[in-house]
């Protein structure tokens, strides 16, 4: 009786046993593990890089091989190198400029081919005989034009604007001058026609009711600071 409960047992136990694979078979052939080394350092079998899956599928496996390890393992590799050869781009030819449009005047080589010291001496002897030496001319006078210049008043006064230094007589001067200053398009204007029309001691347009000499908020300053600066 005892004898019949040990055989079972080890019957049990022998089928537990994991079965070892067999060297030369499957996944464990030495042309699938070259392959796959090659893959995992991202290369084919050629030496080149690997493409993209979606590239790869492009030259799938043959289906009419006898399904061993080995012919799978060839397979992949020819459709490896196969995909490889189709898409190696040619490398440029070292000395030729990739972009022709870049100057290659800091390339040594490449300016000696066209130029010497020679050429060099000739194009610097064209460019004295065609050198000229413009002298210096007066500055241009201001044209007389027979208007007051404002900018001289300007300079040859020193009081505030506002500040009363000729007398002003009538009723309603602000008014008047306010009304009188819109028909000139700028102070500018206003002040030249103030000066030509006996201004600054007389005020015949009613341009200056404070009596400052400065005709329609026409201000003296810009020009004072101008020229002390």
């Amino acid at each position: 009786m005892r004898k019949m409960l040990v055989i079972p047992a080890f019957g049990l136990l022998a089928a537990c046993d994991t079965v070892a694979p067999v060297a030369g078979t499957g996944f464990n052939t030495p042309a699938y593990q070259a392959q796959r080394e090659a893959q995992l350092a991202g290369q084919g079998a050629t030496g080149d890089l690997l493409l993209p899956p979606a590239t790869v599928s492009q030259s799938p496996l043959s289906a009419t091989g006898d399904g061993t390890a080995s012919d799978i393992a060839d397979q992949t590799a020819a459709a490896l190198a196969s995909t490889s050869a189709q898409s190696t781009v040619p490398a440029p030819v070292p000395g030729t400029p990739t972009n022709p449009g870049i100057s290659d005047e800091q390339d040594f080589a490449a300016v000696s081919e066209r130029r010497s010291i020679e050429t060099d001496a000739q194009r610097i002897e064209q460019n004295r005989q065609t050198y000229e030496v413009v002298a210096p001319t007066a500055v241009p006078q201001r044209g007389q034009d027979g208007q007051p210049n404002i900018v001289q008043y300007a300079l040859s006064t020193t009081n505030p604007v506002g500040t009363q230094l000729y007398s002003r007589a009538g009723f309603n001067l602000q008014a008047k001058a306010q009304r009188n200053c819109a028909r000139y398009p700028s102070p500018d204007q206003a002040q030249i026609a103030f000066l030509t029309n006996g201004g600054p001691d007389r005020d015949r347009k009613g341009l200056d009711p404070d009596g400052d000499g400065f005709a329609c908020a026409w201000d003296p300053s810009p020009f004072r600071s101008a020229v002390s600066n």
